[in-house]
């Protein structure tokens, strides 16, 4: 039987500073790998570090300007950590298991309560007071860890279906450099033909954001996921535009497009090839279309030579603070030009490792509509 009561009779505040300034590792919460140390500057340890909190472990953080996007977390990886004074450190007591609080907080109805709650005119700001006042859903503990117990065993499908995927890009990285070779050192010795000679390229649209009228999809930076290919228009964003954007600003079939410009240096050069079809779809300013004008390169080779590591490194450029790609830089890059019977060799095994990403892909999409469906049962 859930009980719903103020969450702040089951947590507590913990502010304990790093006064001795010890050395103790520095962490960062983000919404997607939860406690982490990848954001922090390597001199971060030089700095005065006495006004840090602790967060030992079985202790939550949470930054209260992002804990709408879900940067909240549990500390599970040292005895003790510490993070910026800016976060918000608590404990929940031992009517509570930590996950199944941890789960409350980013699940949709906590993400309601954070977004209906939160406060600031320029963003969000959650209070600890504020969070006190969440109401919870109170269980025994032992319901709560048998729900938990069902959420990990979906978390685990999931996580199965992201190995899975992860081994099959192995396998086309793989066999790229097996047909190939690397496409900088060439040690194959295949002939190497400027970008420039083999397709065009062209900057996207500035869009403006009081324009209304015709509605049109568009690709933005944030459609860069993982995945190296974009069929149709569904599930990208909408803009209104006066009018219809001229042709070269119309993606078509095989065109490839580039990250241009972005606050990470590792996302930039980032790249996926699009395949609209008759839907009308354009793209943004941060971004740069090739479209291909040469019977030389097949469009999922060439992907392939623009995703491996060493060509990303050149179109990042070599200078510390450069995060933008160019047409020039772009131009210059000197692809390696295989017989097309080797091409299409490899083609044929990228489709062939496609379709059994589809599968394992639509099964993950499954487990997390599961997920979601039980986390909505458990929850509201």
């Amino acid at each position: 039987m859930k009980k719903i009561e103020r969450l702040g009779e089951y947590i507590s505040e913990y502010s304990v500073r790093n006064k001795d300034n010890e050395d103790i590792q520095v962490y960062s919460v983000t919404n997607t790998n939860g406690f982490c140390t990848e954001y922090f500057d390597k001199d971060v340890a030089s700095k005065d570090q006495t006004n840090y909190k602790i967060v030992p472990k079985g202790y939550f953080a949470y930054n209260p300007s992002r804990i709408n996007v879900g940067s909240i977390d549990c500390q599970s990886v040292e005895d003790r950590v510490i993070v910026s004074p800016l976060y918000v450190v608590f404990k929940a007591d031992e009517r509570v298991d930590n996950n199944y609080l941890l789960h409350y907080l980013k699940s949709d109805i906590g993400k309601t309560y954070i977004n209906e709650l939160a406060s600031g005119s320029v963003r969000a700001n959650l209070k600890f007071s504020i969070l006190q006042e969440f109401p919870f859903h109170m269980i025994p503990i032992e319901e709560q860890k048998e729900k938990m117990a069902v959420i990990a065993k979906i978390d685990e499908s999931i996580a199965c279906c992201d190995s899975i995927i992860e081994k099959l890009d192995l396998a086309v990285k793989s066999r790229f450099i097996e047909m190939f070779g690397d496409p900088v050192e060439n040690e194959k010795g295949w002939e190497m033909i400027p970008l420039s000679e083999l397709g065009t390229c062209k900057n996207g649209m500035n869009f403006a954001s009081d324009e209304d009228g015709i509605e049109i999809a568009y690709l933005g930076v944030g459609d860069f996921k993982d995945n190296s290919r974009i069929d149709g228009v569904s599930g990208l964003s909408q803009i209104s535009l006066n009018t219809m954007p001229s042709e070269e600003y119309l993606l078509k079939d095989e065109d490839i497009v580039f990250v241009r410009s972005n606050g990470s240096k590792e996302l930039v050069g980032r790249c996926l090839a699009v395949y609209p079809g008759n839907e009308k779809l354009t793209f943004s300013g941060f971004c740069i279309r090739w479209r291909k004008n040469s019977d030389k390169v097949m469009t999922d080779f060439l992907l392939q030579v623009l995703k491996t590591e060493n060509v990303r490194i050149l179109m990042r450029g070599r200078g510390a603070n450069i995060q933008n790609l160019n047409q020039q830089i772009l131009g210059k890059l000197m692809i390696p030009v295989p017989n097309m019977a080797l091409q299409q060799s490899f083609v044929e095994f990228v489709g062939a490792i496609d379709k059994s990403k589809l599968a394992v892909q639509e099964m993950k999409n499954k487990m997390e509509i599961l997920k979601a469906s039980v986390m909505q049962k458990y929850f509201c």
